[in-house]
């Protein structure tokens, strides 16, 4: 994968459960390319407004709360991590609790235009030779990655999977069984969330030259390759 030119943005999106983040990093890995979880920042500003005692139903008290936010965004698919004003919450923001605010973010317009604006100069700074990539580029993911955050990237993937399959692998990742009840826990956070998330931007139908990724029937691996065959098929046209 060494052949690909540099800069190159890979743009990853897709529902909950489809295996965002866990494939993007792996993409990055391969590549050698940055990695930035776009998600990460609407995690990361539920978690600011809570510490800061902010009402999210306040819609402005919250957008000038993440005007003001001091997030400092790990870039390394190794260890990506997520600082907020010098505290480490890479495990906090994925905890319970900010899986069930986080929409309250995401669907406040101001707060994501000027989050929109943080992830836009997180891949821009990967085009650079003292970026953490060497200039290599990036992989980035998130819901509006493809459409709106980087619709410019070299190549720009949907990833998606059936409800069944997104719902076990939710569960999977959060009771560590995927079994019936473990799956019926997760469903509200899944489909909810992404009810939410849909009344502001679209992940669920490819945009016009969007590569369909559909995992349903895939493993982890196989989806990797499946991504990584579209990133070189890409890259030699």
């Amino acid at each position: 994968m060494s052949t690909i030119p540099a800069p190159f943005v890979v743009a990853i999106d897709g529902p909950s459960g489809s295996g965002k983040s866990s494939v993007s990093r792996a993409v990055a890995r391969a590549l050698g390319l940055a990695y930035v979880d776009t998600g990460a920042t609407y995690r990361a500003a539920t978690w600011w407004c809570l510490a800061q005692g902010v009402p999210l139903t306040d819609t402005d008290a919250v957008a000038a709360a993440v005007r003001t936010l001091p997030l400092d965004l790990g870039v390394d698919p190794d260890a990506p991590t997520v600082v907020v004003d010098g505290t480490d919450v890479s495990a906090d923001i994925r905890e319970t609790a900010i899986s069930a605010a986080v929409s309250a973010v995401a669907t406040n317009l101001e707060a994501r235009a000027e989050l929109g604006r943080r992830q836009r100069a997180l891949i821009e700074a990967e085009r650079e030779p003292g970026s953490f990539s060497g200039g290599r580029g990036v992989v980035a993911e998130g819901r509006d990655i493809t459409t709106v955050i980087a619709p410019d990237a070299d190549v720009r993937v949907l990833l998606t999977a059936s409800e069944e399959a997104r719902l076990a692998r939710r569960a999977l990742d959060v009771h560590g069984t995927a079994d019936a009840q473990a799956v019926e826990a997760t469903r509200d956070q899944v489909l909810r969330r992404d009810a939410d998330d849909s009344t502001v931007v679209q992940f669920h139908t490819a945009a016009d030259g969007v590569v369909t990724v559909d995992s349903s029937h895939l493993d982890f691996e196989q989806t990797v390759e499946a991504v990584l065959a579209v990133v070189t098929a890409a890259s030699r046209a």
